[in-house]
């Protein structure tokens, strides 16, 4: 299982001792040394089932700084992916990849319902 975290966020810090707890194995990787590539996250986010909003990091500074909530209507799916893979800090994290499972963002239950 791959976990795509940010070392600073304090969401992703809490996700990955979530993760330490429950004794579950993960392959980490810093978003930022290693941004997922646009292949990996048109991949991920065909599997996922998710909306690509959910890819997005929309309450970071980044998003807000390319006016991004403006911007994206008027873009394709495709520039979208292109863009996300031109910065981690754009991605919503953490995310976890496993199998056909895709998951972003920390939320308990549904690591709890899908995880576990």
């Amino acid at each position: 299982m791959l976990f795509v975290y940010y070392p600073k966020c304090s969401t992703c810090r809490k996700a990955k001792k979530w993760l330490e707890e429950k004794n579950i194995d993960f392959e980490g990787r810093d978003i930022i040394e290693d941004n997922p590539t646009y292949e990996e996250l048109k991949e991920w986010y065909e599997k996922s089932g998710l909306s690509l909003n959910r890819f997005f990091n929309t309450s970071g500074m980044k998003y807000r700084e390319l006016n991004l909530k403006d911007k994206r209507p008027e873009m394709s799916e495709d520039e979208q992916l292109k863009l996300l893979a031109t910065d981690g800090m754009l991605v919503k994290r953490p995310v976890i990849v496993k199998d056909d499972l895709v998951l972003t963002g920390f939320k308990v239950k549904e690591w709890e319902e899908n995880l576990l």
